[in-house]
């Protein structure tokens, strides 16, 4: 069985400035306080291909995995898929740009189910995704905020 989270947040500066900070994977270990490295293994266009691993969790252990990102530029859209997929039996993100009067408003869309085997189900899983999110979504408002105040 499938699920899913969507949160959002407004940052308040450029669109361009909010798209390039938050698509250059290889600063998501100064963009978000999880990953301890990213690194990009192939690009093409508006494809990234890119492992990913987090600080060791309560018990030490260190998650990482491979992803990809498909970027359009024209929609403001981004959509990302795990594909070593780890715990899950597939995990799909779209994130999605919209200006507001306020900025720009960011949303993700997360969908994934977990395999039989994994040590949390679908409820426990989202419960996680949906108290993480918004702590990362506010440390990236900040940051790109900050990064804002200093380009004017």
């Amino acid at each position: 069985m499938a699920a899913r989270t969507q949160n959002s947040v407004v940052v308040n500066a450029p669109m361009d400035l909010v798209w390039s900070m938050t698509n250059d994977v290889a600063s998501w270990p100064h963009l978000f306080s999880e990953y301890s490295a990213a690194e990009v293994l192939e690009t093409s266009a508006n494809k990234v291909r890119f492992r990913l691993t987090m600080h060791p969790d309560e018990n030490g252990k260190q998650w990482s995995w491979v992803s990809e990102r498909v970027a359009d530029p024209v929609t403001r859209t981004v959509n990302a898929r795990r594909v070593e997929t780890g715990i899950f039996q597939y995990m799909e993100i779209r994130w999605e740009y919209e200006e507001t009067g306020d900025g720009i408003e960011m949303r993700w869309f997360q969908e994934f189910a977990m395999k039989p085997d994994a040590p949390v189900d679908e409820k426990t899983m989202a419960a996680r995704i949906d108290r993480n999110t918004p702590i990362q979504m506010a440390r990236i408002k900040q940051q790109v905020e900050a990064a804002a105040g200093r380009h004017q």
